[in-house]
Protein backbone atom coordinates (compact mmCIF):
# COMPACT_ATOMS: atom_id res chain seq x y z
CA UNK A 1 0.00 0.00 0.00
CA UNK A 2 1.37 3.42 -0.98
CA UNK A 3 2.52 5.65 1.89
CA UNK A 4 0.29 8.68 2.20
CA UNK A 5 -0.36 11.58 4.52
CA UNK A 6 -1.73 10.62 7.94
CA UNK A 7 -5.02 12.40 7.15
CA UNK A 8 -5.58 10.60 3.84
CA UNK A 9 -8.59 8.27 3.69
CA UNK A 10 -7.64 5.33 1.50
CA UNK A 11 -10.10 3.37 -0.70
CA UNK A 12 -9.74 0.48 1.75
CA UNK A 13 -11.07 2.67 4.56
CA UNK A 14 -14.08 3.65 2.44
CA UNK A 15 -14.75 -0.03 1.72
CA UNK A 16 -14.66 -0.88 5.42
CA UNK A 17 -16.94 2.08 6.12
CA UNK A 18 -19.57 0.67 3.79
CA UNK A 19 -19.50 -2.61 5.70
CA UNK A 20 -19.92 -0.71 8.97
CA UNK A 21 -22.96 1.11 7.58
CA UNK A 22 -24.50 -2.27 6.80
CA UNK A 23 -23.82 -3.83 10.20
CA UNK A 24 -23.86 -0.88 12.59
CA UNK A 25 -27.34 0.61 12.24
CA UNK A 26 -29.83 -0.14 15.02
CA UNK A 27 -33.54 -0.03 14.27
CA UNK A 28 -34.88 3.14 15.99
CA UNK A 29 -38.04 1.27 17.02
CA UNK A 30 -35.96 -0.92 19.34
CA UNK A 31 -35.19 2.10 21.54
CA UNK A 32 -38.93 2.48 22.19
CA UNK A 33 -39.48 -1.27 22.57
CA UNK A 34 -36.85 -1.57 25.30
CA UNK A 35 -37.64 1.82 26.86
CA UNK A 36 -34.14 3.14 26.30
CA UNK A 37 -33.77 6.79 27.35
CA UNK A 38 -31.69 8.07 24.45
CA UNK A 39 -29.28 10.74 25.64
CA UNK A 40 -30.14 9.54 29.17
CA UNK A 41 -33.22 11.78 28.98
CA UNK A 42 -36.94 11.11 28.69
CA UNK A 43 -39.18 12.65 26.03
CA UNK A 44 -39.66 15.83 28.09
CA UNK A 45 -35.91 16.29 28.45
CA UNK A 46 -35.72 15.18 32.08
CA UNK A 47 -32.49 13.34 32.81
CA UNK A 48 -32.20 9.82 34.14
CA UNK A 49 -31.15 9.98 37.81
CA UNK A 50 -27.55 8.73 37.92
CA UNK A 51 -26.18 10.20 41.13
CA UNK A 52 -26.45 12.68 43.98
CA UNK A 53 -24.71 16.04 44.34
CA UNK A 54 -24.59 19.04 46.66
CA UNK A 55 -22.74 21.27 44.19
CA UNK A 56 -25.47 22.78 42.03
CA UNK A 57 -29.11 22.48 41.10
CA UNK A 58 -31.14 23.35 38.01
CA UNK A 59 -34.85 24.01 38.36
CA UNK A 60 -37.08 24.10 35.29
CA UNK A 61 -40.24 22.45 36.66
CA UNK A 62 -42.29 22.95 39.83
CA UNK A 63 -44.91 20.75 41.47
CA UNK A 64 -48.53 21.74 40.96
CA UNK A 65 -50.64 19.16 42.72
CA UNK A 66 -49.65 15.81 41.29
CA UNK A 67 -48.13 17.36 38.16
CA UNK A 68 -44.78 18.91 37.35
CA UNK A 69 -45.23 22.02 35.23
CA UNK A 70 -42.60 24.18 33.50
CA UNK A 71 -41.34 27.25 35.37
CA UNK A 72 -38.86 30.05 34.80
CA UNK A 73 -35.40 28.48 35.00
CA UNK A 74 -33.33 28.79 38.15
CA UNK A 75 -29.71 27.83 38.81
CA UNK A 76 -28.24 27.35 42.29
CA UNK A 77 -24.57 27.05 43.26
CA UNK A 78 -24.35 25.18 46.59
CA UNK A 79 -27.96 26.17 47.28
CA UNK A 80 -27.52 29.88 46.49
CA UNK A 81 -29.40 31.40 43.54
CA UNK A 82 -26.96 32.44 40.81
CA UNK A 83 -28.89 35.68 40.31
CA UNK A 84 -28.24 36.65 43.94
CA UNK A 85 -24.54 35.75 43.62
CA UNK A 86 -24.08 37.94 40.52
CA UNK A 87 -26.12 40.77 42.01
CA UNK A 88 -23.97 40.64 45.15
CA UNK A 89 -20.54 41.07 43.60
CA UNK A 90 -21.74 43.48 40.91
CA UNK A 91 -23.27 45.83 43.50
CA UNK A 92 -20.00 45.74 45.43
CA UNK A 93 -18.04 46.36 42.22
CA UNK A 94 -16.00 43.20 42.71
CA UNK A 95 -14.98 40.34 40.44
CA UNK A 96 -16.90 37.16 41.20
CA UNK A 97 -15.23 34.17 39.57
CA UNK A 98 -12.72 33.53 42.35
CA UNK A 99 -15.47 33.71 44.97
CA UNK A 100 -17.60 31.26 42.97
CA UNK A 101 -14.68 28.86 42.51
CA UNK A 102 -14.20 28.86 46.30
CA UNK A 103 -17.93 28.29 46.85
CA UNK A 104 -18.06 25.36 44.42
CA UNK A 105 -14.94 23.69 45.82
CA UNK A 106 -15.37 24.32 49.55
CA UNK A 107 -19.16 24.46 49.81
CA UNK A 108 -19.46 27.81 51.59
CA UNK A 109 -19.07 31.47 50.65
CA UNK A 110 -15.67 32.81 51.74
CA UNK A 111 -15.35 35.72 54.15
CA UNK A 112 -13.03 38.62 53.25
CA UNK A 113 -9.87 36.98 54.58
CA UNK A 114 -10.69 33.59 53.07
CA UNK A 115 -11.36 35.19 49.68
CA UNK A 116 -8.13 37.19 49.83
CA UNK A 117 -6.11 34.09 50.78
CA UNK A 118 -7.77 31.99 48.08
CA UNK A 119 -7.15 34.63 45.40
CA UNK A 120 -3.49 34.83 46.45
CA UNK A 121 -3.26 31.03 46.33
CA UNK A 122 -4.53 31.03 42.73
CA UNK A 123 -2.02 33.78 41.86
CA UNK A 124 0.75 31.66 43.42
CA UNK A 125 -0.24 28.66 41.27
CA UNK A 126 -0.51 30.76 38.08
CA UNK A 127 3.05 29.88 37.06
CA UNK A 128 3.94 27.25 34.46
CA UNK A 129 6.94 24.93 34.88
CA UNK A 130 10.25 26.27 33.56
CA UNK A 131 10.44 26.20 29.73
CA UNK A 132 6.90 24.74 29.45
CA UNK A 133 5.83 27.47 27.02
CA UNK A 134 8.92 26.96 24.83
CA UNK A 135 9.10 23.16 24.95
CA UNK A 136 5.40 22.23 24.93
CA UNK A 137 3.09 25.04 23.83
CA UNK A 138 5.34 26.50 21.14
CA UNK A 139 5.98 23.12 19.52
CA UNK A 140 3.48 21.68 17.02
CA UNK A 141 0.81 24.37 17.68
CA UNK A 142 -2.68 23.22 16.73
CA UNK A 143 -5.43 25.21 15.06
CA UNK A 144 -7.83 23.82 17.67
CA UNK A 145 -7.21 25.40 21.05
CA UNK A 146 -9.19 22.72 22.90
CA UNK A 147 -6.78 20.06 21.63
CA UNK A 148 -3.88 22.31 22.59
CA UNK A 149 -5.37 22.74 26.05
CA UNK A 150 -5.91 18.99 26.50
CA UNK A 151 -2.38 18.21 25.35
CA UNK A 152 -0.96 20.75 27.80
CA UNK A 153 -3.01 19.28 30.65
CA UNK A 154 -1.82 15.75 29.88
CA UNK A 155 1.78 16.97 29.67
CA UNK A 156 1.53 18.60 33.11
CA UNK A 157 1.20 15.05 34.44
CA UNK A 158 4.91 14.56 33.68
CA UNK A 159 5.84 17.57 35.81
CA UNK A 160 3.88 16.41 38.87
CA UNK A 161 5.70 14.13 41.34
CA UNK A 162 2.35 13.19 42.88
CA UNK A 163 0.38 12.88 39.63
CA UNK A 164 -1.29 9.58 40.57
CA UNK A 165 -2.11 10.49 44.16
CA UNK A 166 -5.91 10.79 44.38
CA UNK A 167 -6.10 11.77 48.04
CA UNK A 168 -8.38 14.79 48.47
CA UNK A 169 -5.66 17.27 49.56
CA UNK A 170 -3.55 16.38 46.53
CA UNK A 171 -6.49 16.48 44.10
CA UNK A 172 -7.49 19.87 45.54
CA UNK A 173 -3.92 21.12 45.00
CA UNK A 174 -3.99 19.86 41.39
CA UNK A 175 -7.43 21.40 40.85
CA UNK A 176 -6.33 24.81 42.12
CA UNK A 177 -3.29 24.70 39.85
CA UNK A 178 -5.42 23.85 36.81
CA UNK A 179 -7.97 26.59 37.63
CA UNK A 180 -5.06 29.04 37.84
CA UNK A 181 -3.25 27.78 34.72
CA UNK A 182 -6.11 27.33 32.24
CA UNK A 183 -6.03 31.02 31.13
CA UNK A 184 -2.29 30.77 30.42
CA UNK A 185 -2.51 27.44 28.60
CA UNK A 186 -5.40 28.70 26.44
CA UNK A 187 -4.07 32.14 25.55
CA UNK A 188 -0.46 31.06 25.05
CA UNK A 189 -1.66 28.21 22.82
CA UNK A 190 -3.59 30.70 20.71
CA UNK A 191 -0.64 33.12 20.53
CA UNK A 192 1.64 30.31 19.35
CA UNK A 193 -0.82 29.22 16.64
CA UNK A 194 -1.38 32.82 15.53
CA UNK A 195 2.38 33.34 15.26
CA UNK A 196 3.40 30.15 13.44
CA UNK A 197 0.35 29.67 11.21
CA UNK A 198 -0.74 33.26 10.56
CA UNK A 199 2.65 34.98 10.71
CA UNK A 200 1.51 37.40 13.42
CA UNK A 201 3.71 38.93 16.10
CA UNK A 202 4.15 36.77 19.17
CA UNK A 203 3.06 38.20 22.52
CA UNK A 204 3.67 36.23 25.71
CA UNK A 205 2.69 38.41 28.65
CA UNK A 206 3.37 37.33 32.22
CA UNK A 207 0.22 37.06 34.38
CA UNK A 208 -0.30 39.82 36.93
CA UNK A 209 -0.86 38.46 40.49
CA UNK A 210 -2.92 41.53 41.36
CA UNK A 211 -5.48 40.90 38.60
CA UNK A 212 -8.56 38.69 38.62
CA UNK A 213 -8.92 35.72 36.29
CA UNK A 214 -11.03 37.76 33.85
CA UNK A 215 -8.61 40.68 33.90
CA UNK A 216 -5.67 38.35 33.35
CA UNK A 217 -7.31 36.77 30.30
CA UNK A 218 -7.61 40.19 28.62
CA UNK A 219 -4.15 41.22 29.85
CA UNK A 220 -2.56 38.06 28.43
CA UNK A 221 -4.44 38.17 25.14
CA UNK A 222 -4.20 41.78 24.01
CA UNK A 223 -0.89 43.06 22.63
CA UNK A 224 -1.15 46.27 24.68
CA UNK A 225 -2.78 44.50 27.68
CA UNK A 226 -5.44 47.24 27.80
CA UNK A 227 -9.14 46.74 28.52
CA UNK A 228 -12.06 48.66 30.00
CA UNK A 229 -13.57 47.87 33.39
CA UNK A 230 -16.89 47.02 31.69
CA UNK A 231 -15.13 44.52 29.42
CA UNK A 232 -13.41 42.81 32.33
CA UNK A 233 -16.56 42.70 34.48
CA UNK A 234 -18.67 41.22 31.67
CA UNK A 235 -16.05 38.55 30.98
CA UNK A 236 -16.00 37.83 34.72
CA UNK A 237 -19.81 37.43 34.74
CA UNK A 238 -19.48 35.04 31.80
CA UNK A 239 -16.97 32.92 33.75
CA UNK A 240 -19.33 32.84 36.74
CA UNK A 241 -22.31 31.78 34.61
CA UNK A 242 -20.31 29.02 32.91
CA UNK A 243 -18.51 27.74 36.02
CA UNK A 244 -21.01 25.00 36.85
CA UNK A 245 -24.26 23.53 35.58
CA UNK A 246 -25.23 20.40 37.46
CA UNK A 247 -23.72 16.93 37.43
CA UNK A 248 -25.64 15.74 34.39
CA UNK A 249 -24.20 17.92 31.63
CA UNK A 250 -22.01 15.95 29.26
CA UNK A 251 -18.56 17.12 30.35
CA UNK A 252 -19.33 17.07 34.09
CA UNK A 253 -20.85 13.61 33.81
CA UNK A 254 -17.63 12.65 32.01
CA UNK A 255 -15.73 13.99 35.03
CA UNK A 256 -17.76 11.72 37.32
CA UNK A 257 -17.43 8.67 35.07
CA UNK A 258 -13.68 8.96 34.61
CA UNK A 259 -13.06 9.90 38.25
CA UNK A 260 -15.00 6.82 39.37
CA UNK A 261 -12.38 4.62 37.70
CA UNK A 262 -9.72 5.93 40.10
CA UNK A 263 -7.57 7.55 37.44
CA UNK A 264 -5.46 10.70 37.86
CA UNK A 265 -6.66 14.31 37.71
CA UNK A 266 -4.92 15.15 34.44
CA UNK A 267 -6.48 12.22 32.56
CA UNK A 268 -9.89 13.11 34.00
CA UNK A 269 -9.71 16.76 32.98
CA UNK A 270 -8.42 15.87 29.50
CA UNK A 271 -11.46 13.62 29.03
CA UNK A 272 -13.78 16.41 30.18
CA UNK A 273 -12.12 18.80 27.73
CA UNK A 274 -12.75 16.32 24.93
CA UNK A 275 -16.42 16.30 25.83
CA UNK A 276 -16.69 20.09 26.07
CA UNK A 277 -15.04 20.52 22.67
CA UNK A 278 -18.06 18.99 20.93
CA UNK A 279 -20.27 21.48 19.02
CA UNK A 280 -23.34 20.10 20.81
CA UNK A 281 -21.82 21.18 24.12
CA UNK A 282 -19.19 23.89 24.43
CA UNK A 283 -18.92 24.91 20.78
CA UNK A 284 -22.50 26.07 20.32
CA UNK A 285 -21.83 29.81 20.77
CA UNK A 286 -19.56 29.86 17.70
CA UNK A 287 -22.46 28.57 15.62
CA UNK A 288 -24.70 31.35 16.98
CA UNK A 289 -22.27 34.05 15.88
CA UNK A 290 -21.86 32.50 12.43
CA UNK A 291 -25.65 32.12 12.07
CA UNK A 292 -26.30 35.77 12.96
CA UNK A 293 -23.57 36.95 10.57
CA UNK A 294 -25.25 34.98 7.79
CA UNK A 295 -28.59 36.46 8.80
CA UNK A 296 -27.21 40.02 8.61
CA UNK A 297 -26.00 39.36 5.06
CA UNK A 298 -29.37 38.02 3.95
CA UNK A 299 -31.75 40.51 5.60
CA UNK A 300 -32.43 43.85 3.94
CA UNK A 301 -33.98 45.19 7.16
CA UNK A 302 -32.69 43.85 10.51
CA UNK A 303 -35.73 45.28 12.32
CA UNK A 304 -38.34 43.58 10.11
CA UNK A 305 -40.21 40.89 12.02
CA UNK A 306 -41.47 39.31 8.80
CA UNK A 307 -37.96 39.07 7.31
CA UNK A 308 -36.51 37.61 10.50
CA UNK A 309 -39.37 35.10 10.77
CA UNK A 310 -38.87 34.08 7.16
CA UNK A 311 -35.14 33.53 7.73
CA UNK A 312 -35.76 31.52 10.91
CA UNK A 313 -38.29 29.37 9.05
CA UNK A 314 -35.71 28.72 6.35
CA UNK A 315 -33.21 27.69 9.04
CA UNK A 316 -35.61 25.09 10.41
CA UNK A 317 -36.39 23.83 6.92
CA UNK A 318 -32.68 23.42 6.10
CA UNK A 319 -32.76 26.20 3.51
CA UNK A 320 -30.41 28.68 5.15
CA UNK A 321 -26.97 28.98 6.81
CA UNK A 322 -25.49 25.48 7.33
CA UNK A 323 -28.75 23.71 6.37
CA UNK A 324 -28.69 21.70 9.61
CA UNK A 325 -32.29 22.55 10.48
CA UNK A 326 -31.33 24.31 13.73
CA UNK A 327 -31.71 27.76 15.22
CA UNK A 328 -28.53 27.85 17.27
CA UNK A 329 -28.70 29.23 20.80
CA UNK A 330 -32.39 28.38 21.14
CA UNK A 331 -33.58 25.58 23.40
CA UNK A 332 -31.88 23.63 26.15
CA UNK A 333 -31.84 20.03 27.33
CA UNK A 334 -33.21 21.06 30.75
CA UNK A 335 -34.65 24.59 30.65
CA UNK A 336 -37.97 25.28 28.96
CA UNK A 337 -39.39 28.72 29.75
CA UNK A 338 -36.07 30.46 30.34
CA UNK A 339 -32.35 29.95 30.97
CA UNK A 340 -31.43 32.11 33.99
CA UNK A 341 -27.89 32.52 32.68
CA UNK A 342 -29.18 34.08 29.46
CA UNK A 343 -31.51 36.34 31.47
CA UNK A 344 -28.60 37.58 33.61
CA UNK A 345 -26.30 38.01 30.65
CA UNK A 346 -28.75 40.01 28.54
CA UNK A 347 -28.60 43.25 30.57
CA UNK A 348 -24.79 43.22 30.55
CA UNK A 349 -24.77 42.47 26.82
CA UNK A 350 -26.92 45.52 26.14
CA UNK A 351 -24.54 47.79 28.08
CA UNK A 352 -21.50 46.42 26.24
CA UNK A 353 -23.22 46.76 22.83
CA UNK A 354 -23.86 50.43 23.57
CA UNK A 355 -20.21 50.97 24.57
CA UNK A 356 -19.07 49.26 21.34
CA UNK A 357 -21.58 51.04 19.08
CA UNK A 358 -23.34 47.76 18.26
CA UNK A 359 -26.87 48.53 19.48
CA UNK A 360 -28.37 47.49 16.12
CA UNK A 361 -26.79 44.06 16.42
CA UNK A 362 -28.14 43.73 19.97
CA UNK A 363 -31.64 44.61 18.75
CA UNK A 364 -31.35 41.88 16.10
CA UNK A 365 -30.35 39.32 18.73
CA UNK A 366 -33.29 40.42 20.89
CA UNK A 367 -35.67 40.09 17.95
CA UNK A 368 -34.45 36.59 17.16
CA UNK A 369 -34.79 35.64 20.85
CA UNK A 370 -38.42 36.81 20.84
CA UNK A 371 -39.48 35.34 17.49
CA UNK A 372 -37.60 32.01 17.42
CA UNK A 373 -39.82 30.20 19.99
CA UNK A 374 -42.91 31.18 17.98
CA UNK A 375 -41.39 29.93 14.72
CA UNK A 376 -40.17 26.69 16.30
CA UNK A 377 -43.59 26.00 17.85
CA UNK A 378 -45.20 26.49 14.45
CA UNK A 379 -42.74 24.35 12.49
CA UNK A 380 -41.89 21.58 14.96
CA UNK A 381 -43.65 19.26 17.38
CA UNK A 382 -42.12 20.12 20.75
CA UNK A 383 -42.69 18.64 24.18
CA UNK A 384 -41.57 21.58 26.28
CA UNK A 385 -40.96 25.29 25.94
CA UNK A 386 -38.11 26.76 23.94
CA UNK A 387 -36.09 29.78 25.05
CA UNK A 388 -32.69 31.36 24.44
CA UNK A 389 -29.83 29.62 26.24
CA UNK A 390 -26.61 31.16 27.51
CA UNK A 391 -24.80 30.34 24.24
CA UNK A 392 -27.15 32.68 22.39
CA UNK A 393 -25.53 35.74 23.97
CA UNK A 394 -22.07 34.52 25.01
CA UNK A 395 -20.73 34.37 21.46
CA UNK A 396 -21.97 37.92 20.81
CA UNK A 397 -20.21 39.08 24.00
CA UNK A 398 -16.94 37.41 23.03
CA UNK A 399 -17.13 38.97 19.58
CA UNK A 400 -17.62 42.42 21.10
CA UNK A 401 -14.64 41.76 23.36
CA UNK A 402 -12.71 40.92 20.18
CA UNK A 403 -11.87 37.49 21.49
CA UNK A 404 -10.88 35.18 18.60
CA UNK A 405 -13.40 32.43 17.86
CA UNK A 406 -10.62 29.91 18.50
CA UNK A 407 -10.84 30.87 22.18
CA UNK A 408 -14.64 30.78 22.60
CA UNK A 409 -14.73 27.18 23.85
CA UNK A 410 -11.48 27.44 25.88
CA UNK A 411 -13.06 30.40 27.73
CA UNK A 412 -15.91 28.01 28.61
CA UNK A 413 -13.28 25.53 29.87
CA UNK A 414 -11.49 28.21 31.91
CA UNK A 415 -14.79 28.70 33.75
CA UNK A 416 -16.00 25.10 33.91
CA UNK A 417 -12.75 23.67 35.34
CA UNK A 418 -14.00 25.04 38.69
CA UNK A 419 -17.18 22.95 38.45
CA UNK A 420 -15.37 19.88 37.13
CA UNK A 421 -12.92 20.07 40.04
CA UNK A 422 -15.73 20.30 42.59
CA UNK A 423 -17.49 17.27 41.06
CA UNK A 424 -14.26 15.25 40.88
CA UNK A 425 -13.61 15.88 44.56
CA UNK A 426 -17.22 15.02 45.38
CA UNK A 427 -16.98 11.74 43.42
CA UNK A 428 -13.73 10.76 45.15
CA UNK A 429 -14.96 11.86 48.59
CA UNK A 430 -17.98 9.59 48.37
CA UNK A 431 -15.95 6.69 46.95
CA UNK A 432 -18.75 4.92 45.14
CA UNK A 433 -18.62 2.16 42.56
CA UNK A 434 -17.15 2.63 39.12
CA UNK A 435 -19.89 4.06 36.92
CA UNK A 436 -21.12 1.42 34.52
CA UNK A 437 -24.59 1.83 32.99
CA UNK A 438 -26.23 -1.02 31.05
CA UNK A 439 -26.58 -1.44 27.30
CA UNK A 440 -28.92 -4.07 25.86
CA UNK A 441 -27.47 -6.18 23.10
CA UNK A 442 -29.75 -6.46 20.04
CA UNK A 443 -27.38 -8.52 17.88
CA UNK A 444 -28.66 -12.07 17.41
CA UNK A 445 -26.31 -14.98 18.13
CA UNK A 446 -24.50 -16.46 15.13
CA UNK A 447 -22.26 -19.48 14.60
CA UNK A 448 -18.53 -19.09 14.03
CA UNK A 449 -17.57 -19.77 10.39
CA UNK A 450 -14.01 -20.98 9.58
CA UNK A 451 -11.98 -18.55 7.49
CA UNK A 452 -11.87 -20.64 4.30
CA UNK A 453 -15.69 -20.99 4.34
CA UNK A 454 -16.48 -17.27 4.52
CA UNK A 455 -17.82 -15.79 1.30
Amino acid sequence: MENKNISDITPEVFDLTERIYQTGVINPELYTKYQVKRGLRDISGKGVLAGLTRISDIQSFIAQGDEMVPCEGKLFYRGINIKDIVKGFIQEKRYGFEEVAYLLLVGEMPDKKELKDFTQLLAHYRTLPTSFVRDIIMKAPSQDMMNTLARSVLTLYSYDDKANDISIPNVLRQSLQLIALFPLLSVYGYQAYRHYHDGQSLFIHVPDPELSTAQNILHLLRPDSKYSELEAHILDVSLVLHAEHGGGNNSTFTTHVVSSSGTDTYSTVAASLGSLKGPKHGGANIKVVQMVEDMKKNLSDWTSESEVKDYLTKLLNKQAFDKAGLIYGMGHAVYSLSDPRADIFKSFVQNLSEEKGLSKEFQLYSLVERLAPEVIAKERKIYKGVSANVDFYSGFVYSMLKLPTELFTPIFAIARIAGWSAHRIEELSNAGKIIRPAYKNVQEERPYIPLDQRG
